[in-house]
């Protein structure tokens, strides 16, 4: 077994144990925003800690690319409704060791970044 296979399948189990005691959100949703963080950080140009704001750009573009005009709803049927619900993935996240924040880092970086319907719906179909 290949090294990314163990490492998928300790992923998965360390989502179960999150959503074990957090079922808000489906299993697709962690591993969404587990890309999104790693397509983030690749557009950067070296290697160092993203905010919630840069995070949430990043995942809604990563959202966009992926699901076109259906983010939104995609997004939705994960459980996932605002940017403070990318906010409590991201600390359940870091709850469990997966992530690292910084003593500056709070869940109120994540509220109100944008809204859904403005920017998965309206501007989606901007000409």
């Amino acid at each position: 077994m290949d090294h990314f296979t163990e490492l998928g399948k300790e992923v998965m189990l360390t989502v179960a144990r999150i959503r074990a005691r957090d079922e808000r959100y489906s299993p697709e949703a962690y591993l969404f925003v587990i890309d999104a963080v790693e397509s983030a950080l690749s557009r950067i140009p070296e290697m160092r800690h993203i905010s919630g704001r840069e995070l949430c750009d990043g995942i809604r573009a990563l959202a966009v690319a992926k699901f076109g005009p259906m983010a939104k709803e995609v997004l939705n049927f994960w459980g996932v409704r605002s940017t403070e619900d990318f906010g409590n993935i991201v600390f359940n996240l870091v709850d469990v060791g997966l992530f690292l924040k910084t003593e500056e880092d709070c869940i109120d970086d994540f509220l109100g970044v944008y809204d859904f319907t403005d920017v998965f719906e309206l501007d989606y179909f901007k000409p």
